[in-house]
């Protein structure tokens, strides 16, 4: 008999940049997993990479743009299909270059305050918590 294995937990990264007391959100592309739910923008670790390099190459393949990874802010896990998804979630600096859209539909940059305003994908809503308390503290 063959026992069944819990799925390896994929790993993501996300981004939060804050430029002016403002942070970044983007809107999924309509047709994507979650289409239309705002995020904090990352994606998926290479095998090859550290969740720092893999912000690095995602927001320069995403927006254009060239970053540094700053502090860890916290986790959040959440069961996805085919398997479980780990989010892991940065403060981000901007460097430079002008945000342009290839992998979203929208960016915003928004108040602290208003995150709770958007529809958030669900892992994306746990950081929210956490930042919140943390900018709070």
């Amino acid at each position: 008999m063959l026992k069944w294995q819990e799925p390896k937990m994929q790993k993501v990264t996300a981004a939060i940049i804050e430029k002016e007391g403002r942070i970044l959100i983007a809107r999924r592309k309509e047709g994507d997993s979650q289409e239309n739910k705002w995020e904090f923008p990352g994606g998926t670790i290479e095998a090859s990479e550290t969740p720092e390099e893999c912000l690095k190459r995602e927001l320069f393949e995403e927006f254009g743009v060239e970053t540094r990874v700053e502090d860890f802010i916290g986790s959040s896990q959440f069961r996805s299909s085919p398997q479980p998804v780990e989010l892991l979630a940065y403060k981000v600096f901007h460097l430079s270059g002008e945000f342009k859209l290839s992998a979203h539909q929208e960016i915003r940059w928004v108040l602290p305050s208003e995150l709770n305003d958007y529809d958030f994908a669900q892992a994306d809503r746990v950081i929210i918590r956490k930042l919140l308390s943390k900018i709070r503290a």
